[in-house]
């Protein structure tokens, strides 16, 4: 069949239970592609021929290999409370200027 090309892209920590519908089916059942995206891709055909491929986010980011942003580093989501006091600021970075 013509979407093994496809599979050929998927690395290997994506499920590979592969299903194939129709357009009317998809129409038709769309919760039903929804439960089968979390086994591995759907494809879904228009007159015989692969047009469409529904997956989960998360094996999506699998396949693109997106890496971790500088906001999500940012973010620490894991880490610990840092407690955190900036040194005071001298009085004379505040002077008011003469302006005489």
């Amino acid at each position: 069949m013509q979407y093994r090309t496809y599979m050929s892209a998927l690395p290997k920590s994506v499920p590979m239970g592969i299903t194939t519908m129709t357009s009317r089916e998809f129409n038709r059942d769309v919760s039903k592609a929804k439960r089968r995206s979390s086994e591995g891709p759907v494809f879904i055909t228009d007159r015989g021929r692969p047009a469409h491929v529904l997956m989960t986010v998360e094996n999506y980011h699998k396949m693109v290999g997106e890496d971790v942003t500088i906001v999500d580093l940012l973010a620490l989501p894991d880490a610990p409370d840092i407690e955190f006091e900036p040194p005071r600021l001298s009085d004379e970075l505040f002077k008011t200027p003469d302006l005489t």
